[in-house]
């Protein structure tokens, strides 16, 4: 059974207010100040509003102040209900940096409004949640500020939300993208809300919303243009729909100028250009035999863990313990420790006291780097835009990154401090790179588990060492990953390559966002941290996440088919796998195309240099079957031609010419 897709923010707003006595408006004392949220709930619009008080409970709280230099323990003391602050010191590192150690908090249930579940106080009252198939009108007036009036189709008059503090047109604009608005002809401030049928889900966040759809169909009319240009310039990045792409300074023929605008609006930060791309290999077809059972085991667990260390604290056995990570993966408990070695940060054979060593060099090393931008001046910012482009857009991205985990949950949240501020201090690690969109998602699930800024951010950087190329300018680790994706399903099943191709897809851009970021948006939170890990051991193969893909399209590939899916409708049916995917069941199947493969003993030499089997073979001598499959090397150069009729024709660097005919 699919599992149930957790809500997704869509916009979150604080400063909105109810104001409780209409005769006092301007008696702060009689304002309700609380947070106006939207929410997609398996698909269901829920338009929320919450008291702040209902939000956060502030008993036995543990947070980052906003500076992020100190913790603060919320405390409520009988006869008041004031703040005791308590410094605590980052174990067994330098006490001259004043730092959060840990991260831990209690949260009352969220509720998502959701029946009589709110919590109880003397503001609840104010509260209230309605989906939008319910709502039947909305009256937008401004008198000083703007605020909004909702009526719900059982003639229910919710309480009046003002926008003191603006929001309310960003409001407006997400309400617009889920349901249909028009202007009632008797009252111009009044809206009336109709809910339209997406025939498309959002892929890439507002990938097909409405407005958008017509594009897929023009793209359909010369799609060998679209799909055969490169990934480039990365401005602004793949998760915002609409925003267009800078093209390169260069003369283009107007119908593929069209053609790039269009894929361009489609997937965000995608460029078409007519560069040269990789030339072809045409290989013989492989006969891979039958795909063999695999079994997994359990989670490793802490006393397993820790049989796998000696006295001073060296790991040993490291190939048998990193078989038993990727056959089951790891218990939570051991995560924070483990974490660090599959990543990097701590070598196999350090000891205890080495490592005590290097998280006191790192800790003062990572202060430094985040008293750089902590300690920049308006002034200075003012003069320095890429550093303010960075803040600005980290702040945007970290407002919307997990919010519906209890870790990142709610307003002024600790977690959320803290992935800021890992951010801005990558940003001085890195100011070539700095931050691009989709950063935040790969540093979340570290944060969640090291509950530590500076371990995250160490973590993290390691992390990013072997993902950089899928965010740099270029986008060459992307352009990378998809021919190589491309190149292993057309070995594992080339019927299923073929119908893709016929309908466009054949360059599997809608796995853009699988690679991107790790498969971080298509899989629970748990299920996330247990794929990660596993892929983390560097087992069975170099490129495993490529597997991950293949094993997930092996999966969908026949409802595809019979359904006769076309363009459109695999985009779709892809975008929908998100959060319900069984993670167990795709590292299985796998592990059983790797075991697969590597029983092979006439693989293709690309297949092998992808999956790093075995030694690169002679490229010097090509030959052309009937049965040929088309298979990109990953060092050679050449021109494309298509003649728009299903054949290829590939002009090398060398000169030879092949044909591939699906």
């Amino acid at each position: 059974m699919a599992a149930t897709t957790p809500p997704k923010v869509l916009f979150e707003h604080e400063g909105v207010f109810v104001h409780s006595s209409t005769d006092a408006v301007e008696d702060q004392d009689l304002l309700i100040s609380g947070y106006l949220r939207v929410l997609d709930k398996d698909g269901e619009t829920v338009v929320e509003y919450k008291p702040l008080e209902d939000t956060v409970d502030p008993s036995n709280m543990l947070c980052a102040c906003k500076d992020s230099s100190s913790v603060v323990e919320w405390t409520q003391c009988p006869s008041d209900r004031s703040h005791h602050v308590v410094d605590q010191q980052q174990q067994s590192c330098e006490t001259e940096w004043d730092m959060v150690n840990t991260v831990s908090f209690k949260r009352k249930p969220y509720a998502n409004g959701e029946g009589t579940s709110y919590h109880t106080h003397e503001k609840n009252c104010w509260a209230f949640s309605f989906t939008a198939a319910d709502l039947r009108t909305v009256t937008v007036k401004t008198e000083g500020w703007t605020h909004l009036i909702f009526c719900l189709k059982d003639d229910t008059t919710l309480p009046t939300i003002h926008f003191h503090q603006g929001g309310c047109k960003e409001f407006m604009d997400c309400l617009q993208r889920c349901v249909h608005l028009t202007e009632c002809p008797r009252d111009k401030t009044t809206f009336l809300v109709s809910c339209h049928n997406k025939t498309l889900s959002q892929s890439f966040e507002n990938l097909l919303d409405d407005s958008n759809y017509g594009l897929v169909h023009k793209l359909k009319k010369d799609p060998y243009v679209a799909t055969l240009g490169g990934f480039s310039k990365v401005t602004n990045y793949i998760f915002d729909a609409f925003r267009g792409p800078e093209l390169e300074q260069r003369e283009m023929p107007a119908e593929e100028e069209v053609a790039a605008d269009i894929l361009g609006e489609i997937i965000p930060g995608l460029e078409i250009n007519q560069l040269e791309e990789p030339g072809f290999e045409v290989i013989t077809r492989v006969d891979l035999g039958s795909r063999p059972e695999v079994q997994r085991g359990e989670p490793l667990s802490l006393a397993d863990w820790l049989k796998y260390q000696d006295k001073e604290g060296r790991v040993r056995k490291v190939p048998e313990l990193k078989e038993r990570i990727f056959k089951g993966g790891l218990c939570h408990v051991v995560r924070r420790e483990a974490w660090k070695f599959l990543l990097g940060y701590y070598t196999w054979n350090s000891t205890s006291e080495e490592r005590k060593s290097l998280q006191r060099r790192k800790t003062d090393e990572y202060f430094r780097m985040k008293l750089q931008w902590k300690s920049v001046s308006e002034e200075q910012e003012r003069r320095n835009s890429r550093l303010r482009d960075y803040k600005s857009l980290i702040e945007k991205d970290v407002n919307r990154t997990d919010r519906t985990n209890k870790f990142y949950e709610g307003l002024e949240n600790p977690g959320l401090i803290l992935l800021h501020d890992i951010l801005m201090t990558y940003c001085m690690y890195d100011f070539d790179l700095g931050y691009v969109q989709g950063m935040s998602d790969l540093l979340s699930p570290i944060l969640y588990v090291m509950e530590n800024e500076v371990d995250a951010f160490w973590c993290f950087v390691n992390f990013m060492d072997e993902m950089h190329e899928n965010f740099e300018e270029k986008m060459q680790g992307m352009r990378t990953q998809l021919i190589q994706l491309s190149t292993l399903l057309r070995l594992l099943d080339l019927a299923f390559w073929n119908y893709l191709e016929a309908q466009d897809s054949g360059y599997l851009y809608f796995c853009f966002r699988w690679l991107l970021i790790r498969f971080k948006r298509e899989l629970h939170f748990q299920d996330v941290l247990r794929l990660w890990e596993v892929m983390w051991t560097g087992l069975p193969c170099q490129n495993f996440h490529l597997l991950v893909c293949c094993a997930i399209l092996d999966s969908e590939k026949q409802k595809i088919m019979d359904r006769h899916y076309g363009f459109n409708e695999i985009l779709k049916h892809i975008n929908e796998l998100s959060m319900k995917l069984d993670i167990e069941e795709i590292l299985h199947k796998s592990e059983a195309i790797c075991l697969q493969i590597k029983n092979c003993k006439d693989l293709p030499c690309s297949v092998s240099e992808i999956l790093g089997l075995k030694a690169a073979c002679d490229k010097s001598t090509l030959e052309l079957s009937d049965y040929g499959i088309l298979t990109p090397p990953l060092h050679t150069s050449g021109e494309l031609v298509s003649n728009g009729h299903g054949q290829l024709s590939e002009t090398s660097s060398n000169g030879y010419k092949v044909a591939f005919i699906s």
